[in-house]
């Protein structure tokens, strides 16, 4: 039973500089691409192109038109478009995100009144003979979701229908199939098509939704997963993972309770046996790592965005059913050090000035932990991956994962700097959340080793309920919290600080031990990373750096460097005890610099 529900989008307001530079970046991208030009693939697809001439300076890669993924991002658009709605209210978003679903429907009716796609139907009947395509499924599912997602959030009624419809010819044309058959063709590839049957069947109770239900479910996977065999070790990760989201949204649409299993079951597969990188990601060549040997696949193309984005999803479900700290822990690495480090990089708002390098970098498909690597920024106009698209959504949708509401509690998962407006039975709460950022500071001589938090409380009604404050792993449960000025007990209950009263303008004061520590890398315990907090240090070198120090305190040697900037206290270190200086900073201010994430740790220099 579902115990937790993520507050809506339009009731949390964020306000941390950071991610609302983020969120105004993304916005901005949004509204600056020209939906005539990712119009295109479908326009061809359905004769509506009539002119000689293609768009100047049309969209390429992924999107190009002898590409036989085009089409994708425009349903990754949509998504982004809904979800910076849903946040913001941004009525320009809106509009010409229905502008798009017009000339869907226009592009529907001239092919026939069902298909919808951008690519032609003969690309699943090629699936179903054994000719090679380039994941078509996958292709589909971001139109049907950017549909779904424009009709959920921003009330388009006329996306749904175009969905439905839509959703018809895969009834009909996986009927054609034996269950043999038809398990063939998902062994070659399925997308996340689940998940769109799930919701389809969830919004308009249709059986012909439940059959898909039933005919997607992919048995060499999922029955597998039951068993508690190991299916993930060499497998390609953001193709499964959006499976697994699927029975996650079967199991909300059904409450079939073997769904909810294999999700447990592949997150702990993925996460609780496999272990992640310092900074929260996994994978390594868009593939799962074996269990436990990370540090056989330290390369250059490590944490892919698009596996960041999904398995944040995928803990943000799980959460909800189980309320463990641990997933919400895992949503903070991943926002500090994959979401925030592979998107819309400011070179200013790091150096303020110029440099050598670019002074922006849009984003990057893959995070390198290779030493000496640097982030492979791409463009927004040449590429457009399948990272490109989940950039575009993580973005518009920053104040997620911060504020979860119980059926008699609130919870606070993420210390960002936002406004929450909630009702709890029948009354409205308002919770407004800011960091300490020391501004005033003049009685500070060094860089408190502290996050310090203020929750300001107000509430409508008289009936007693509880506030719950995620405590971070980082903080090696070491806490204080205050209520008006007292100490409250410590009433931990599973990762979080319990505070349960009639409120009425309190004010919540916490403070979390915030020190530089590391950890080990899984499958070689001599290599070491360093963070601070939640955010991975990297060191700016441009090959291997071995450190020599204490070995079982290696920490020690990092020490603040340059540690205040006008009115804010700064996050860039240096080593101590080497031959030669090494810088580190936050990976996730890292732009063009070449980098080092794990360092060998060794007691004696040879």
């Amino acid at each position: 039973m579902k115990r937790l529900i993520e507050i809506a989008q339009d009731k949390v307001k964020i306000f941390d500089a950071n991610l609302v530079r983020h969120q105004k970046e993304n916005r901005d991208y949004l509204l600056e691409l020209s939906i005539q030009k990712l119009l295109v693939p479908h326009m061809f697809e359905a004769g509506r192109y009539k002119t000689n001439d293609l768009p100047v300076d049309i969209y390429g890669g992924w999107e190009a038109p002898t590409s036989q993924l085009r089409g994708h991002f425009l349903g990754h658009w949509l998504s982004a478009c809904a979800m910076n709605y849903e946040m913001t209210g941004d009525s320009l978003i809106k509009a010409k995100a229905e502008a798009v679903v017009e000339e869907l429907e226009k592009c529907q009716i001239a092919n026939g009144g069902s298909w919808a796609a951008s690519i032609p139907e003969k690309y699943l009947n090629w699936i179903s003979q054994g000719i090679e395509v380039w994941a078509p499924q996958y292709n589909i599912h971001k139109t049907f979701m950017g549909l779904l997602d424009i009709y959920i959030m921003a009330g388009n009624k006329k996306a749904l229908i175009i969905a439905d419809k839509f959703g018809e010819w895969f009834y009909n044309w996986s009927g054609k199939f034996s269950k043999e058959e038809f398990q063939n063709i998902l062994e070659v590839e399925t997308g996340g098509m689940l998940e769109i049957w799930a919701i389809l069947y969830q919004v308009t109770k249709k059986e012909i939704y439940k059959a898909l239900i039933k005919r997607y479910y992919r048995e060499s996977l999922f029955d597998d997963l039951l068993q508690g065999k190991d299916v993930l070790t060499n497998m390609h990760a953001n193709t499964t993972i959006p499976e697994i989201l699927g029975a996650a949204s079967v199991y909300e649409a059904t409450g079939d309770i073997k769904y909810l299993t294999i999700v447990k079951e592949y997150w702990r597969q993925a996460v609780v046996e496999r272990e992640c990188f310092a900074t929260g990601g996994q994978t390594c060549g868009e593939v799962w790592t074996p269990k436990h040997k990370l540090n056989t696949r330290l390369g250059n193309k490590t944490q892919e965005h698009c596996t960041v984005y999904n398995m944040m999803r995928l803990a943000k479900f799980l959460f909800c059913y189980d309320a463990d700290s641990s997933y919400m822990d895992y949503w903070e690495k991943n926002m500090y050090n994959g979401i925030l480090a592979q998107s819309y990089w400011d070179g200013f708002h790091v150096n303020v000035a110029k440099t050598k390098y670019p002074s922006t970098g849009f984003m990057t498909y893959f995070l390198p932990m290779q030493a000496g690597s640097r982030k492979a920024w791409r463009g927004k106009y040449e590429y457009f991956f399948c990272c490109h698209g989940t950039v575009v959504q993580a973005n518009a949708a920053l104040n997620r994962g911060i504020y979860y509401k119980g059926e008699e509690c609130i919870y606070v998962c993420q210390y960002f700097d936002s406004d929450c407006n909630e009702a709890i039975h029948g009354k409205e709460i308002r919770i407004r959340q800011r960091k300490k950022e020391y501004a005033e500071g003049f009685e500070y001589q060094d860089k408190p080793a502290n996050m310090e938090l203020d929750f300001y409380i107000e509430y409508d009604g008289e009936r007693e309920f509880s506030i719950l404050f995620r405590i971070p792993k980082w903080c090696n449960g070491k806490f204080e919290a205050f209520i008006n000025g007292k100490r409250v007990d410590n009433n931990v209950n599973y990762g979080f600080i319990s505070v349960c009263r009639n409120w009425n303008k309190d004010i919540i004061h916490i403070i979390f031990e915030r020190k530089i520590y590391t950890e080990k890398l899984p499958g070689n315990e001599n290599m070491v990373a360093f963070l601070d907090g939640p955010e991975v240090l990297a060191g700016l070198t441009k090959k291997e750096r071995t450190l020599y120090c204490n070995s079982d305190s290696p920490e020690k040697m990092v020490v603040p460097e340059c540690d205040r900037e006008w009115e804010a206290w700064t996050s860039y270190y240096r080593v101590n005890g080497q031959k030669k200086g090494l810088h580190l900073i936050p990976l996730n201010k890292v732009g063009y610099e070449k980098y080092q994430i794990y360092f060998p740790a060794t007691d004696i220099e040879d």
